[in-house]
């Protein structure tokens, strides 16, 4: 089983560079949030995004919820896929496919109960994949991610072993804890931000520390 690890929070070209170089698949880049860290301008998102080579995905984190405030923030920045971080309702999936058929929409869970479970099942049939965070989108200001909190990884597994597309865990990962969590759960792929960062900055030890955990997770 081979674990796709994409790496968010990325703030520059250079950032990008150093991800691609470590082994990422996908890079994270932030457009506004309510909170949270690693928000970057719409243009520095789309001149991160055109400076990253194929295979490679990038991937817009959105707090829209409304299609037509998604696909609005999406042709400020192109990037090859939409990170939904917030509920979004089944009903505008359509609207945005309609407009955006060749992007792919990832679901945020924020996994707080096993209500969680339905939640995310319900998106089954709607997005290209889901990705399972610690946030909390009920609070007075939202909590949409970067949290650098772990949430209950065994709610995460039964969600991994019951959907039929992609999930990547999310939530609080970082090179001391990223192959249990792998073992755990069973993602397709995993995603993180604060946990290779000192002091918000890509950290180069700390990413080759993740990414030697990854390959040993990928050889087992």
């Amino acid at each position: 089983m081979k674990v796709h690890v994409k790496v968010c929070c990325i703030s520059s070209v250079e950032e990008a560079n150093m991800a691609i170089r470590a082994g990422a698949n996908a890079l994270g880049l932030v457009g506004h949030m309510p909170s949270g860290p690693g928000i970057i301008s719409d243009e520095a998102i789309r001149l991160i995004a055109s400076s990253v080579p194929p295979p490679v995905s990038t991937f817009l984190l959105t707090s829209q919820t409304k299609a037509d405030g998604i696909i609005q923030h999406y042709l400020r920045c192109y990037t090859s896929a939409i990170q939904l971080v917030d509920t979004v309702a089944h009903a505008e999936y359509p609207k945005i496919r309609q407009v955006l058929p060749a992007v792919k929409l990832v679901q945020v869970i924020h996994v707080l109960d096993n209500s969680s479970i339905a939640e995310a099942m319900s998106y089954a049939g709607y997005a290209d994949a889901l990705l399972l965070d610690s946030g909390n989108p009920g609070l007075k200001v939202k909590v949409l991610g970067g949290t650098g909190n772990t949430h209950d990884w065994e709610i995460s597994r039964q969600i991994i072993q019951k959907s039929p597309i992609p999930v990547f865990l999310a939530g609080g990962l970082n090179p001391y804890n990223v192959a249990e969590a792998i073992a755990a759960t069973l993602p397709f792929g995993v995603d993180l931000c604060s946990g290779i960062r000192l002091g918000g900055a890509l950290d180069p030890d700390l990413m080759q520390l993740f990414f030697e955990q990854i390959h040993y997770s990928n050889a087992t």
